[in-house]
């Protein structure tokens, strides 16, 4: 392709960017097909939407994947999506209020509690989603898994004070907020690919200093996350190092010298040479 097919394809997109419009390729629109059959599908969309999209890849080839793999034996799934999601969204969107009924670890059962929701939150650890949002009973932050949840109705809600909740949980939130700096040993960037797929889950950074040929990533997690931090800190081996973050350094410091004593070698005498 010359420059002035990539001018004139440049032109073309953006102005279908500018008018709203979205170009789909013949395999997306298979693909679309195929992931509309799934069980989760009707939860994911409007039954008017789930309508549309159907009728649109009516006449589109599907994909027949029966015979093409063999799967083996594996852990029961969990699925990314939550049949409550869609209707999340739209009461934080809305920044309205809801009344939920949700349970606890030990069983106990909490029915008809006002809340206001703020966040959405999905743990790529441990594969679930978390409700973000404020007790209006109780004036409490609180964090809960969908799972947990039973039910949950909208309810309306003053926009003013929607707007002092979301400034103050969202204050708490960056309270709760921690912070590492982790050097990669020169000898291992040509591993980088690996280390910052280690840490895809949480919030970063990364800078270069050319003059020393190294590669810092700037971390911020929340507080609790900071043992997932040191797993796969202890995972990358000697290809990583911690540089600033006091917590970390002394966690690491803790888990190195347990590991030693555990498997430090006695220095026994040496054996008298046969005669």
């Amino acid at each position: 392709m010359n420059l002035f097919e990539k001018m004139f394809n440049y032109q073309i997109i953006s102005r279908l960017e500018d008018s709203g419009t979205f170009t789909v390729t013949a395999h997306e629109r298979v693909w679309l097909k195929k992931m509309l059959e799934h069980p989760s599908a009707p939860d994911a969309f409007a039954p008017s939407t789930m309508e549309k999209l159907r009728a649109m890849l009516e006449h589109e080839t599907g994909y027949d994947f029966a015979n093409a793999f063999i799967e083996k034996a594996r852990n029961v799934e969990k699925q990314v999506y939550h049949p409550l999601l869609r209707l999340l969204r739209r009461v934080i969107m809305n920044r309205n209020a809801l009344t939920i009924t949700f349970q606890v670890k030990d069983g106990r059962s909490f029915s008809e509690q006002r809340g206001f929701p703020f966040k959405l939150e999905y743990s790529m650890v441990k594969r679930e989603w978390y409700l973000l949002w404020h007790h209006l009973g109780k004036r409490a932050f609180m964090s809960t898994k969908l799972q947990n949840i039973v039910s949950i109705t909208e309810e309306p809600f003053p926009a003013d004070e929607a707007t002092r909740l979301t400034e103050r949980i969202a204050s708490i939130l960056e309270t709760r907020k921690d912070t590492a700096l982790i050097e990669v040993v020169q000898a291992y960037n040509k591993e980088l690919s690996r280390i910052l797929y280690a840490f895809s889950c949480f919030d970063k950074e990364v800078s270069y200093d050319a003059d020393t040929d190294t590669y810092r990533i700037a971390l911020t997690f929340l507080g609790d996350e900071s043992e997932t931090i040191l797993s796969k800190i202890r995972f990358l081996g000697k290809r990583v190092r911690v540089i600033e973050s006091g917590k970390l350094q002394r966690r690491m410091l803790e888990t190195a010298t347990k590991a030693l004593e555990r498997y430090q070698q006695l220095e026994k005498p040496d054996a008298e040479a046969p005669l």
